[in-house]
């Protein structure tokens, strides 16, 4: 309220007083929403002094305390405040630090996933030529490996898998008249000229496998292994063969026929090598290379498997 307001609402107060006598009374002028200015009038022979004071200058000088008191009043809040966040919120901040960390760090999950892709060999730095009897179909020549996996945070963007599961190779000739066959001094690959129509000729095996592949994941929702950002792992594995045969198949007269021939075809019982896992948002791929050959020393061709595709 301005100033140029006040004193008629003074008088006005002060006539109520003197209907009750020279009794004190108070006046009351509200300002703002909050503010107020009270007034006590004891004798009533001040109104003639009231009505020619400097108002303005009464303002002007209520106005300058009230600023020092009101900003005293905030910086001693301030500095109580200050003095006291030390030693509680930073204690607080390093508890939940510390907790947050032990929470991650360590942190595991089971998943369950599927490999899904196609297998071939090497023949030194190259894939067999089709003129070689154990060339294989890219199409055709199915891996597929069911895998529990053990997701555990190491870092930031640190984690390691440890795979449990089992594989299917299968290697699916280029030509569908090829057999394989086992003799002692090793694997012997032909060619069946029986007149009729061939259909598929192939070798497979299983084999239960554990890898341990570190990876670096860079998404959100790390923990998973199925985050919103980009993954990559590399690491080892090893495998043990528990079965293993070779199918061929024909027709004759309209009549289609199966030879099954189960063995182990002197290959190794165990596998090892490098997986590779690479990985953007939900799409994963992973390439697994063989690092000893297929075939025991001496007793088959040089050939180290290898198998790629998707992890479902």
């Amino acid at each position: 309220m301005h100033h140029k307001f006040l004193l008629p609402l003074l008088t006005l107060g002060l006539c109520a007083t003197t209907a009750r006598g020279q009794q004190a009374d108070t006046v009351i002028v509200p300002l703002a929403e909050t503010s107020k200015i009270i007034f006590t009038i004891e004798d009533r022979r001040d109104i003639e002094i009231l009505r020619h004071y400097d108002f303005q200058e009464l303002f002007s000088d209520i106005f300058r305390r009230l600023d020092t008191t009101y900003v005293s009043n905030e910086n001693e809040v301030a500095r109580t405040e200050e003095a006291k966040r030390p030693e509680e919120s930073e204690a607080v901040v390093q508890k939940r630090d510390h907790k947050e960390r032990d929470y991650e760090i360590g942190r595991a999950r089971q998943s369950f996933y599927v490999d899904l892709g196609l297998n071939n060999y090497m023949a030194g730095d190259q894939f067999p030529s089709g003129t070689d009897l154990h060339a294989v179909r890219p199409w055709g020549s199915w891996y597929i490996a069911g895998n529990s996996v053990h997701r555990t945070r190491l870092g930031r963007h640190a984690y390691v898998e440890l795979g449990l599961g089992v594989s299917w190779y299968s290697f699916k000739f280029q030509e569908d008249n090829v057999t394989l066959s086992k003799e002692q001094e090793g694997v012997v690959f032909a060619v069946d000229t029986r007149e009729v129509d061939f259909i598929k000729s192939k070798l497979s095996a299983t084999f239960i496998n554990a890898s341990l592949v570190p990876v670096l994941d860079f998404g959100r929702n790390v923990v998973k292994g199925k985050g919103d950002g980009f993954r990559f792992g590399i690491g080892p594995y090893v495998g043990y063969r528990i079965s293993s045969k070779t199918k061929l198949v024909y027709e004759i007269d309209d009549d289609r026929t199966r030879e099954k021939n189960r063995d182990n075809f002197h290959l190794n019982n165990l596998r090892y090598g490098l997986r590779m896992q690479l990985g953007v948002r939900t799409t994963d791929i992973f390439v697994n290379y063989d690092l000893n050959d297929l075939f025991a020393t001496g007793k088959g061709p040089k050939l180290n498997a290898v198998s790629f595709g998707f992890i479902l």
